[in-house]
């Protein structure tokens, strides 16, 4: 072999395995870009007095209708409406500001949107089993979706205002912002205002920074506050409120929509991190997408045909054919030019080429339209409906709208809640959410496979040693220990859950607090909420750390 022939064989060699390098990191880029991205935890305010995913599940499960009178607490006097009812957060101005370190002043001067933004970011972490103090100085991002600015109002009319916060406390920015500036988290914050549509797109933008590595974990979704009726006002000169108060989603008596409150916030991570970090998958986000309408017949008017556009867009993303996804949670505000737009773009899309019809509902019948909420409650419901295998039934409908042409394609309207099988393939459902402004999101939500079950324990059973499991809870100060014992008590009526996982959860996923206690036996519990003594409770406060002994 002449010098020539060797040289050339090397470098065929080396351009061989440079080749087979980048074929490894393309492959590895391409499996990162398309990667799932868990639900790990979810928190939530919604109407009906719903605290909880749990909470929400039950109201749809059970049909429940969570529409009320305007409230009473907010001063709006004579609204020039033409409803006086909507979906309203009863304790929207309660707020702890000093856990959350806040003077009075500043809380006061803070819109509730924010405040109720705290409360969920620390719920849906320590739901997710993550002590959010452990979090400070990662690179963890937060994505928030908003749009009602209107609290400032409220403040002019507070005489002797203290100055200094109301700049802070009602700027749009701030949404997203004071959730990273109270937990030290240092990933992307941004806040994003679509109008109707902004928790998805939030959602959406979390997905893309959790891919890119922009972030390894994700706080997304959003909030609606309404602390002045001028959404009311507003839509009522436009003639496009329900006078009942009442989404009539694809309805044949579908007469407007219905303006409501809530917040949601999820945990995300890449499936691969939360399979590492141990921890639990609610669901999967497996694609998503983000367009606008363009130039259609009107600023505010539906466009079908982008409609049409974002939902193949999140297929294509997703990597699924649309018979591959069984249920549609809608957009469905109850508008008689609305909802017909949408059912048309969903038959052109999901209803064609399938042997099972696509099942179609909306949470607004329910709860009314929450708005920058929307969206991340139809994630919230459709979790539920995929854990449960249940999907739930979607109110207030007589008769299917007469203005949509149902024969065009595959999709029922779901009246009446129903059994969602196990078949050979996940179950999957898509979320949809149109901004007035034009723009339009949906994704697209699956199953989590079946993880690794501890063998179960009743709370009478014991642990190893032969003694009961402890539970350690702790609070600021005695009324919020006493609050802590409360809820938890609450939450375990009706379930039969391992004493030894709750008291591992307590442990390790919670944040300490200086007032504690110890309690060992569901009694004890009770008597701790109750602030009455018990042998099975034992109270102290944790000494401040000073340094090492």
């Amino acid at each position: 072999m002449t010098s020539t022939e060797a040289k050339l064989r090397h470098f065929l060699k080396e351009t061989t395995e440079d080749l087979r390098r980048t074929r490894r990191q393309l492959d590895k880029l391409l499996a990162t870009r398309s990667e799932p991205i868990a639900i790990v935890g979810m928190a939530c305010r919604y109407p009906g007095g719903v605290r909880s995913p749990e909470q929400l599940w039950e109201l749809v499960e059970s049909g429940g209708d969570a529409i009320t009178d305007f409230p009473t607490d907010r001063d709006w006097g004579e609204v020039p409406s033409s409803t006086r009812s909507g979906g309203f957060l009863p304790d929207a101005a309660e707020f702890d500001p000093a856990f959350f370190g806040m003077s009075p002043r500043e809380a006061l001067a803070t819109d509730p949107q924010q405040r109720v933004l705290l409360e969920l970011a620390w719920e849906a972490l320590e739901r997710a089993g993550i002590v959010p103090g452990t979090l400070r100085h990662s690179r963890t991002g937060v994505f928030v979706g908003a749009l009602h600015q209107d609290y400032q109002s409220v403040l002019d009319q507070v005489p002797d205002l203290p100055p200094g916060f109301s700049a802070t406390g009602n700027a749009c920015s701030v949404m997203s912002g004071r959730i990273a500036y109270t937990l030290g988290l240092e990933g992307p914050a941004v806040t994003i205002d679509t109008a109707c549509s902004s928790s998805l797109v939030a959602l959406h933008q979390a997905t893309l920074a959790l891919r890119s590595g922009d972030c390894p974990l994700a706080l997304a979704g959003g909030v609606t506050v309404m602390s002045t009726p001028s959404a009311f006002i507003d839509f009522t000169q436009q003639e496009g409120l329900a006078p009942d108060g009442r989404c009539k989603s694809f309805s044949d008596d579908a007469d407007g929509t219905s303006f409501s409150e809530g917040a949601g916030l999820l945990v995300l991570e890449r499936l691969s991190d939360a399979e590492r970090n141990g921890h639990q998958v609610l669901a999967l986000l497996r694609g998503s997408a983000v367009n606008s309408d363009g130039a259609s017949n009107g600023l505010t008017a539906p466009n079908g045909s982008a409609q049409r556009r974002v939902l193949s867009s999140a297929l294509d993303n997703a990597g699924l054919r649309p018979s591959d996804v069984d249920v549609v949670e809608a957009h469905g505000t109850g508008t008689r030019l609305g909802d017909p737009i949408e059912a048309g773009a969903l038959l052109a899309t999901y209803g064609q080429d399938r042997e099972r019809p696509l099942l179609l509902g909306s949470l607004k019948s329910n709860i009314g339209h929450t708005q920058a909420a929307a969206g991340v409650g139809g994630v919230i419901k459709m979790v539920g409906a995929l854990r449960h295998g249940i999907v739930p039934a979607t109110l207030h409908v007589g008769r299917a709208s007469s203005r949509v042409d149902w024969a065009d394609g595959a999709v029922e309207l779901a009246t009446a809640a129903r059994p969602w099988p196990e078949t050979d393939r996940p179950r999957r459902a898509g979320v949809s959410s149109f901004g007035i402004s034009g723009t339009n999101a949906h994704v697209i939500v699956e199953q989590a496979a079946p993880q690794p079950r501890v063998s179960r324990q009743s709370q009478a059973e014991s642990t190893e040693e032969g003694q009961p499991s402890p539970w350690v809870l702790s609070g600021q100060d005695a009324s919020a220990l006493r609050e802590q014992a409360r809820l938890l008590d609450a939450h375990l009526r009706g379930r039969t859950l391992s004493a030894r996982d709750i008291g591992g959860a307590l442990a390790l996923s919670r944040t300490h607090f200086a007032r504690r206690a110890l309690v060992t036996s569901p009694e004890g519990l009770r008597a701790l909420a109750e602030g009455e003594p018990s042998a099975d409770v034992v109270r102290g406060t944790a000494l401040s750390a000073t340094g090492p002994v």
